[in-house]
């Protein structure tokens, strides 16, 4: 079984993180808070989930809880958490408490939740610049500038506030980019249940089931390894529905003859995996359905090719789209040469979205693609998604034996020194290795 790690298991990578950060400072101060619980209906709550910023330097799962990070000639970090409680543990369940998170996960220091605006216009005192994510919840920023305030109330005492408000994201979106060995080992067997979970998917498949109970075997086979929650809401597309990008509805009876387009991934201890497969509803492809999958197979393979060191961020994206739109041209979906379908934006009624995103806490993560003005070279320890389409809906010109063809292929990939890693690359996606697994179950 995959059980989630403890999250304590990640103290040294954590650690290095806020020593990293500290030192990217310079001086100041930084506060980051975790999600805010959110009311679902009436008295029900959404099940929470970290902010991703907090546990990439905390590890910590619990809500109210908020870490400073201050820099300097001698950088400290504290931790502010619920107090232990015992009556509330009967209700809601165990609470770490600020003396046991102290020790167990790296602090120096840690208090009550309840005592952070008294002690943070004391920490803020004198410090030339406060690093916060502005902007995120309205209710934090406002406590945020009340803090501020406190501290400025001092001047006459001779206490001066921070001069400057920094966005403490631009450090760390660099930071999360490249992955360290722990997230990579994470995000690993992440991309091993999800796997699993699409061949459970595969596998169960049959004319006349409803997508949502295909939807229903993915999610099963999370939560028995361990991984309690879907990355993002589970995309399982039948027929003309796998021609809609962002379709989740889910409900729509299976007929044969369907293609089924599922892009699914677990999140484990906080990490994202993101698989797209496409296979038959009865376990053969049409002639039509093949020649489209098996374009979108060949440009997703030269996709993967350009994914390595000192490559750009566009070449793999460029790759793709240089075999679709030859492929589109060869079937008799665009006319004209390469280069003037290219130009023309005429592929985009076809393939219109880009051929990947960074991965990682979120399953489209932090980062930026471009650096002054150009497409930032790859590195080892990136990990994006590699996903070319087709989604050909019925229309003029089109051909009718393509019409309500939707097909997307998706794998996550890490950059290595050598060039990749493909972490999912179980997943059956060859012609061959679905049909000899679709409704095998």
């Amino acid at each position: 079984m995959n059980a989630p790690l403890d999250p304590r298991s990640a103290l040294t990578p954590r650690l290095d993180r806020r020593s990293r950060l500290a030192a990217a400072m310079g001086s100041g101060v930084a506060v980051i808070a975790t999600a805010p619980e959110r009311t679902r209906n009436r008295d029900v709550q959404h099940p929470f989930r970290f902010d991703s910023y907090f546990h990439y330097l905390t590890g910590f799962t619990e809500p109210e809880a908020v870490v400073v990070i201050i820099a300097g000639a001698t950088p400290r970090s504290l931790l502010f958490c619920r107090e232990k409680d015992l009556d509330r543990e009967i209700w809601d369940g165990y609470r770490v408490g600020p003396a046991l998170a102290a020790a167990e996960y790296g602090f120096g220091e840690a208090h009550p939740i309840a005592a952070l605006d008294t002690l943070l216009p004391k920490l803020l005192a004198d410090q030339p610049a406060l690093f916060a994510d502005i902007g995120t919840d309205a209710a934090w920023d406002a406590r945020i500038i009340g803090w501020l305030n406190a501290v400025r109330a001092q001047a006459r005492t001779g206490v001066t506030a921070p001069g400057e408000i920094r966005d403490i994201r631009r450090l760390l979106d660099e930071m999360r980019l490249v992955k360290d060995a722990h997230e990579l080992d994470t995000m690993r067997r992440a991309a091993t249940i999800s796997a699993d979970a699409h061949r459970r998917a595969m596998a169960t498949t049959r004319p006349g089931l409803f997508e949502y109970q295909v939807e229903a075997e993915l999610l099963h086979e999370f939560v028995r390894r361990g991984a309690r929650f879907a990355a993002y809401p589970s995309i399982v597309a039948s027929g003309p529905n796998a021609c809609v990008l962002h379709y989740v509805e889910n409900t729509r009876r299976l007929d044969a003859g369907d293609l089924l387009l599922i892009d699914a991934g677990c999140e484990l201890d906080g990490y994202a995996s993101d698989i797209t497969r496409t296979f038959p509803v009865s376990g053969r492809f049409t002639a039509p359905q093949r020649d489209i999958y098996e374009l979108v197979l060949a440009s997703q393979a030269a996709a993967i090719d350009a994914v390595k060191p000192g490559n750009h961020w566009e070449q793999p994206h460029e790759a793709a789209l240089a075999v679709l739109v030859r492929g589109f041209i060869d079937l008799g979906l665009c006319q004209g040469s390469p280069e003037a379908v290219i130009e023309s934006g005429d592929y985009r009624r076809f393939y219109m979205h880009r051929t990947g995103h960074w991965l990682g806490l979120d399953v489209h993560d932090v980062g930026d693609y471009k650096r002054d003005g150009a497409w930032r070279p790859l590195e080892p320890g990136m990990t994006l998604t590699v996903e070319p389409g087709c989604y050909i809906r019925p229309g003029e010109g089109v051909p009718e034996a393509f019409w309500n063809i939707g097909v997307r292929i998706e794998d996550d990939v890490a950059v290595t020194p050598a060039g990749c890693e493909v972490i999912t690359a179980t997943t059956p996606k060859t012609v061959a290795d679905i049909e000899a697994l679709v409704g095998s179950a």
